[in-house]
């Protein structure tokens, strides 16, 4: 193994390791720690601008195909997926991210990386602002509205390579559906978002020049083989840690973060 893919495998372990720990703490799935935290990585290893975020976003969807199985596995044991949900909505957020991974390559690596910084920031603010009482419906949108929304939550979470954890939920709980069913739930967004997502990636990716010599299109064999295994291992940690400590000061310290993050990204998109 050279020393270049010693020095990204090691990376690669932190980052899976922290993201781990991160989605079993706030339940909102890896995606949001390690598309910006591979993205710093190869740039620190030297990758060009171009394709840095590409291949983050596609790596990280092909992680959340992992984690969402096992989740999904976890949670219909509990019974707490509501399948009737999945099997309406599925659909049209797998066309959502089939989608995503087209338009994806035809956003400048800027571009992708500025989205993920804009998006990374509003997160925050429903961290630091957001309460889980909020209601806007008693029950899930049907008919246009559904198509609607469910190819756009395929679409944002393709594009950014985050699973169902982040619109789902809140769209479920806005919803009026309870937080446990709708994390449960949204696990199985997650698959519906990777896998087309992923595959998207690998071949709008096939021949870019640049990528790391473990690279299938913009997924990175190596990132996804240590990325899935640290955060599988991790994931039941942080959600122990998350009955331990005060779930305000969690929010909080998690929404700075995500501050910070955003407006790194958002300085790598505009700074020339």
């Amino acid at each position: 193994m050279t020393p270049d893919l010693i020095g990204l495998a090691a990376a690669l372990v932190a980052t899976g390791l922290f993201a781990g720990l991160i989605a079993g703490l706030f339940g909102i799935g890896g995606g949001v720690v390690m598309v910006p935290a591979f993205y710093f990585v190869l740039g620190a290893l030297g990758y060009d601008d171009a394709i840095r975020m590409h291949m983050a976003v596609g790596t990280s969807l092909a992680v959340i195909v992992a984690t969402s199985l096992r989740s999904v596995a976890a949670h219909t044991r509990h019974g707490a997926v509501d399948f009737a949900i999945l099997r309406t909505w599925t659909p049209w957020i797998v066309v959502g991210a089939l989608i995503g991974g087209f338009v994806a390559d035809l956003i400048p690596g800027r571009g992708l990386t500025g989205l993920f910084g804009a998006v990374a920031l509003l997160l925050s603010l429903q961290f630091f602002f957001g309460r889980p009482d909020w209601r806007l419906a008693e029950e899930m949108p049907g008919g246009i509205a559904r198509a609607g929304l469910g190819s756009l939550i395929g679409l944002l979470s393709a594009l950014l390579g985050i699973g169902g954890g982040v619109f789902g939920v809140t769209l479920m709980t806005l919803s009026g559906k309870p937080i446990r069913h709708a994390v449960a739930t949204a696990a199985g967004f997650g698959v519906a978002i990777g896998l087309p997502g992923a595959l998207g990636f690998i071949i709008w990716g096939w021949d870019e020049p640049g990528r790391t010599p473990t690279a299938l299109g913009y997924v990175d064999l190596l990132g996804f083989f240590i990325l899935a295994t640290s955060a599988f291992f991790v994931a039941p940690l942080g959600a122990k840690l998350a009955h331990t400590m005060p779930e305000r000061l969690l929010r909080r310290l998690f929404a700075l973060g995500l501050v910070l993050t955003a407006f790194s990204l958002l300085r790598e998109a505009l700074v020339v």
